[in-house]
């Protein structure tokens, strides 16, 4: 995943070319490992690896300056069980050039390198001694690569086949890579219909504003505004700067919330290996599922989830001691601590949310932290500065406990999407469509009757005078359920919805067809291809993910559309294949592969084998994505993601023509 990520990080920088990632685009690596070992004495040994460098190419160094090319990295998984390094790397001659478009001096070797690590024995060795070397190559383009090196010193077991070997022995791995034809229409236009980074990011934003405001309402947060306010317009009253600290008050409210997010840019695991695996791996949606229901209870009122008392007691005891900047700082975390009871379970939907999202999961997330803290700092900057405001804030009492409750309910329904999220991609069959309309319905009948007052949640008994917005909310709650119904009668998509509940081929109804919208579809690219050789239709295909939300999206939203049906539907042949299958292949069909770069990965299930047969032959690693290639292996035109119903009718219309024209040739 680290690998992947970085390629596109690359790729944007303008450091990595697409040839190293879509075959024919480079030929070869530019650089060429050996390796071997000289013995010092009867415990110490010089590991030697040497690479010769095309003409031209430059080979990044361990000690080049961070801020250019990607400095050299090597691993030694064993140091410290059976040997120690001894003394430093050293390396051969090198050379220094100012790179103007970074700005810093960067250290490489050309046309060839060595690297000498001397190793201190200090145990029985059994195994060989493996060294991991993670390189960036530049000439026009940078491209990253690793190597594997294995020293089996005297003394050692013979090594176990290496990924590497295992993959060049791999016929399974030929098979990944298509012999294309016009390549060059992959990147004619680029991905069309891509382009949603700053909408994105908009509606996270609100996303989080919004759940800042409702945590406005909460009776955690509710009661601290008019007595912040109140202690710093005293302040001012008294002579002190009172407004100007109530507006950094608030500040400070924004950035601690903001700061939360940037653990999940700095630390690559929790982001690249965590995060974005979250729409696609089982257990971690279960994980979920389970923290979405205590998070549901807690706003039931059967228990309060809350950091421990002696944080918030040392918080406020430190406001106390440094005043000013400081103390306000301080006094902004206080609040943070306090309400977590009522704000953690909304950041921890709006977790959910972004990471259920399009893009960069951090960028994302601190793009939700920061509405979210903008809305809850917002009342105490605009009171402090309009104290007057505070005669019209409605008085603390059970509507906040009302809210409190209608939040659990969308807690139990944001729950129910990520253990559908684990079922689909598991195959548990579980939750099948009908069965997630059911409970989301159940829910929504459940709020309204709560709203009525014909049932009571939590510990709560008391009975609560039914208002015009608790009427409002139950009615939306009732005409929801209601839409959801309709869904379980009839076959057409609930597009508002499309993409959180289950695909409509996901059911307990009986169906010939188990694709999208009916659809005669393929789910392996080699019997789609026989199809579309007997029939000569071009072959539409639909890289896709059962926890895709955009895929079931552009299903429910696009494809529905009359003409759009039609066109693949009778013009194409569909091949649908699925990059987060978790289903395990045949032993037999079971492989490495190894990739231009060097790096290796092994295939055990089927959203390993498409997922890589997506990278391998296109360069993305995306979904939706959708390619038309002809019986003989010639693209179409640009490939597409996420669009409009007329992009996408004209762009399968214009593959038609081209189809039409290269028949014609023939």
């Amino acid at each position: 995943m680290y690998r992947s990520v970085l390629i596109l990080f690359l790729l944007c920088l303008g450091q990595v070319s697409w040839g190293q990632v879509i075959p024919g685009f480079q030929e070869s690596d530019p650089v060429r490992w050996s390796h071997s070992y000289q013995q010092q004495s009867d415990s110490t040994y010089l590991l030697i690896m040497e690479a010769q460098i095309d003409p031209g190419w430059h080979l990044y160094c361990t000690h080049s300056a961070p801020g250019g090319a990607l400095a050299m990295e090597l691993e030694y998984p064993e140091e410290g069980k059976r040997y120690q390094r001894s003394g430093t790397l050293v390396e051969s001659e090198t050379h220094v050039a100012y790179n103007e478009e970074f700005g810093v001096d960067e250290t490489f070797f050309k046309d060839s390198a060595r690297l000498e690590q001397a190793i201190q024995i200090t145990g029985p060795l059994e195994q060989p001694v493996r060294v991991y070397v993670y390189y960036q190559v530049c000439e026009t383009v940078c491209i990253p690569g690793e190597v594997e090196f294995v020293f089996e010193l005297p003394g050692t077991k013979a090594a176990e086949p290496d990924l590497l070997q295992e993959a060049r022995d791999s016929e399974q791995s030929k098979f990944l890579e298509l012999d294309l034809k016009n390549t060059e229409a992959l990147l004619a236009g680029g991905t069309a219909g891509t382009d949603k980074g700053a909408g994105g990011l908009l509606g996270i934003f609100a996303l989080g504003f919004l759940g800042g405001l409702l945590a406005l309402l909460t009776p955690c947060v509710f009661p601290m505004i008019p007595l912040t306010v109140s202690f710093f317009t005293k302040k001012e009253s008294g002579g002190s700067k009172g407004t100007p600290q109530a507006l950094l008050y608030g500040f400070f409210i924004v950035l601690i919330y903001f700061l939360l997010s940037v653990p999940f840019h700095l630390f690559e695991s929790a982001d690249a290996q965590v995060l974005n695996t979250i729409a696609t791996n089982v257990w971690l949606n279960f994980f979920f599922f389970l923290i979405f229901l205590v998070f549901a209870f807690s706003f039931f009122g059967y228990y309060e989830l809350t950091l421990p008392s002696s944080w918030a007691a040392r918080v406020d005891a430190a406001s106390e001691r440094t005043g000013g900047v400081l103390g306000v700082f301080f006094m902004a975390l206080t609040l943070a601590i306090v309400s977590f009871s009522c704000t953690g379970p909304i950041l921890g939907g709006l977790l959910g949310s972004t990471a259920l999202a399009e893009g960069d999961v951090a960028t994302n997330l601190s793009a939700g932290m920061l509405g979210f803290g903008l809305a809850l700092a917002l009342p105490f900057a605009l009171f402090a500065l309009f104290p007057a405001w505070m005669t019209r804030l409605p008085r603390s009492g059970s509507w906040m406990e009302t809210v409190k409750v209608v939040l659990g309910f969308l807690e139990l329904g944001l729950a129910l999407k990520f253990l559908s999220n684990a079922d689909l991609v598991g195959n548990w069959g579980i939750l099948k469509r009908e069965v997630f309309l059911v409970l989301w319905v159940l829910i929504s009948l459940g709020l309204f009757a709560y709203l009525m007052g014909w049932i009571h949640v939590g510990t709560s008994r008391e009975k609560k005078s039914i208002g015009f917005g608790r009427i409002a909310v139950g009615i939306l709650s009732l005409a929801f359920a209601g839409y959801l119904s309709f869904g379980l009668f009839t076959a057409k998509p609930l597009t508002l919805l499309s993409g959180f509940p289950p695909p409509d081929f996901y059911s307990l109804r009986v169906s010939d067809s188990e694709c999208p919208l009916g659809l005669e579809c393929y789910k392996d690219f080699d019997a789609g291809l026989e199809a579309a050789k007997a029939s000569g239709k071009p072959m539409l295909l639909d890289f896709t993910g059962w926890a895709c939300v955009n895929c079931r999206k552009m299903e429910e939203q696009v494809w529905s559309d009359p003409e759009v049906f039609r066109l693949i539907n009778e013009e194409f042949v569909l091949v649908s294949l699925y990059v987060d299958d978790r289903k395990e292949l045949e032993e037999s069909r079971q492989f490495v592969h190894r990739f231009q770069n060097g790096k290796t990965k092994r295939i055990r299930t089927i959203g390993d084998l498409w997922g890589t047969f997506q990278t391998v032959n296109f360069g993305s690693i995306s979904q939706p994505y959708y390619i038309q290639i002809s019986p003989d292996l010639e693209v179409l035109g640009p490939p597409i993601q996420n669009t409009d119903i007329k992009s996408y009718r004209d762009w399968l219309s214009s593959g038609l023509k081209y189809m039409s024209l290269i028949t014609r040739d023939f």
